[in-house]
């Protein structure tokens, strides 16, 4: 069962870069979207993953807004585009993933390099024009991944873009459950773990399910973006039931 899981990621990966090379260019916007959206459901499909949306609350997801959510493994970036394709601000190592990294690029991911002023300055102005643009924008304040049970500081720098847009921040809260309902440790894609190894790790566990919960809008008029980082990471927190 193993080897039919992985020789369907293999054509699936294949279909996505045709898709990219030959269809993207053909089509707009709206069409790319509704494929990007497709092939991340059929995606996790493969790794056997439910993905259940649910809103809190006034929490609906806003036509313009700066999309935040807390990072658990590499999966998150599907389960959201599974329910609304964005742009993400991801981390520059993952463009050197196989296949994945380039399809990551492709649909619009921005990398960004730990440490680097003057790549976050770009990355901040592209994220501003986007929004301007109408363009659904992600990114994961944590800047890494964390163990379920918990969160990290966000950092705020980035939260600017929803301020010079004149956008609200989105927080979206995300979790991997077990058939229990109890939170699903084999979804963590922490420390040293690499890639394969956590594709191998979700392959062989039960069926999960991603629970996204979306959460109400915090307005950007007038604050401060180190007000909008924790005021985020408290909805996220409280929405997830983590101390905060």
């Amino acid at each position: 069962m193993i080897a039919l899981s992985i020789l369907r990621i293999v054509l699936h990966l294949l279909r996505g870069l045709l898709t990219c090379a030959l269809v993207f260019p053909l089509v707009d916007a709206d069409g790319r979207a509704r494929r990007i959206r497709n092939w991340s459901v059929d995606l996790l499909a493969i790794f056997r993953l439910t993905v259940v949306v649910r809103h809190t609350g006034s929490g609906a997801l806003a036509p313009r807004a700066l999309i935040v959510a807390n990072h658990v493994s590499w999966l998150d970036i599907f389960v959201i585009n599974a329910m609304q394709p964005c742009r993400f601000v991801a981390k520059s190592d993952i463009r050197s993933w196989p296949l994945l990294g380039y399809l990551c690029a492709r649909s619009g991911t921005i990398f960004i390099a730990r440490g680097r002023v003057r790549d976050v300055r770009r990355i901040f102005q592209d994220l501003v024009d986007s929004i301007r643009n109408g363009e659904h924008v992600a990114f994961f304040p944590e800047g890494t991944t964390s163990a379920q049970g918990s969160l990290l500081p966000f950092h705020a720098n980035l939260f600017e873009a929803a301020i010079d847009a004149g956008v609200s921040i989105q927080p979206m809260a995300l979790r991997y459950l077990d058939a229990s309902g109890a939170l699903a440790p084999h979804a963590d894609f922490i420390g040293e773990m690499t890639f394969a190894e956590s594709m191998m790790v979700i392959l062989k566990a039960p069926r999960l399910t991603a629970e996204l919960i979306v959460l109400p809008l915090i307005d950007s008029t007038g604050a401060h973006r180190r007000e909008l980082a924790p005021a985020a990471r408290t909805a996220i927190a409280e929405a997830l039931g983590y101390e905060h």
